[in-house]
């Protein structure tokens, strides 16, 4: 998951939304931490379940990272009460269970499905399905395949 992140980063830009869902453990924090890895970004991308949003500046002159748990959110307003569209210009914004919370911030967005298969043990396979929405993401998945 922190290669495929590492990935999506280089296609990544400032304005771009994900919007990540998956089951607990399915991957989409690790996931987010390569994004961040990818972006150079500073300090320690983890969950922020608790704190429900971090901010990560660029290190390296790139987009900062926003990186958001909507998990206790419990609707727009509270979405909204994080006025993360302030910052969606110039930044990647990931927001982890996003799904039916976040997809009227931004028309373009990257929305990334996260599946175990049925064991739990770590380390096991994950099936992810990317689906860009909008002209931003009409050919920019491409070079993944």
């Amino acid at each position: 998951m922190v290669a495929l992140g590492r990935r999506l980063a280089g296609l990544l830009r400032a304005g771009d939304l994900v919007v990540l869902s998956g089951g607990l453990g399915a991957g989409k924090t690790t996931l987010t931490r390569g994004i961040g890895e990818g972006l150079g970004v500073r300090g320690e991308v983890t969950s922020p379940t608790f704190v429900i949003a971090r901010a990560h500046p660029s290190t390296s002159g790139g987009p900062d990272l926003v990186h958001v748990d909507a998990y206790r959110l419990g609707g727009l307003d509270e979405v909204d009460d994080l006025d993360l569209d302030s910052s969606l210009a110039e930044s990647v914004t990931v927001v982890e269970w996003g799904e039916g919370r976040v997809e009227s911030l931004a028309q373009d967005r990257l929305e990334v499905r996260i599946e175990r298969p049925r064991g739990d043990a770590e380390g096991d396979e994950r099936r992810v399905e990317l689906t860009g929405v909008g002209e931003r993401w009409r050919d920019a998945l491409g070079v993944l395949a």
